[in-house]
């Protein structure tokens, strides 16, 4: 029996109409240019990127697309962010309006900086 689940990106994205591709290949390039040495993945069934853990994941939906995570406790994201989020950790980017690439690229950058600064304190406790 085949898997229904996507293999990689390119695989997901094709399996959605034109428009909703090209808001797709979008979001995805506005994160490898933010993160480039981030990896790509499928986890969750989701496009996702892993850069010193999990960075960022991204998934399609009749009406809208959701992006995840949101970087914790930035208070400078929080007005603009409110507009798009609908519960805690997760935006939902209407289909019917641009994507907000930018906002994406500050996300991913700041979820970069998160996932370094983790590492950097689970190397400094002792063992």
């Amino acid at each position: 029996m085949q898997s229904l689940l996507p293999k990689n990106i390119d695989e997901y994205i094709m399996n959605f109409p034109a428009d909703v591709q090209k808001k797709l290949e979008q979001i995805r390039r506005t994160i490898k240019k933010a993160a480039p040495n981030a990896e790509e993945a499928i986890k969750y069934a989701m496009p996702s990127f892993i850069y010193n853990g999990n960075l960022v994941y991204f998934a399609a939906y009749k009406k809208h697309i959701g992006f995840y995570p949101v970087p914790l406790g930035d208070a400078a994201f929080k007005k603009e962010v409110s507009v798009y989020q609908k519960t805690k950790g997760t935006l939902q980017f209407p289909l019917d309006k641009p994507v907000p690439l930018d906002l994406i690229a500050r996300i991913v950058k700041l979820r970069v900086a998160e996932n370094l600064s983790k590492n950097i304190v689970k190397k400094s406790k002792p063992k």
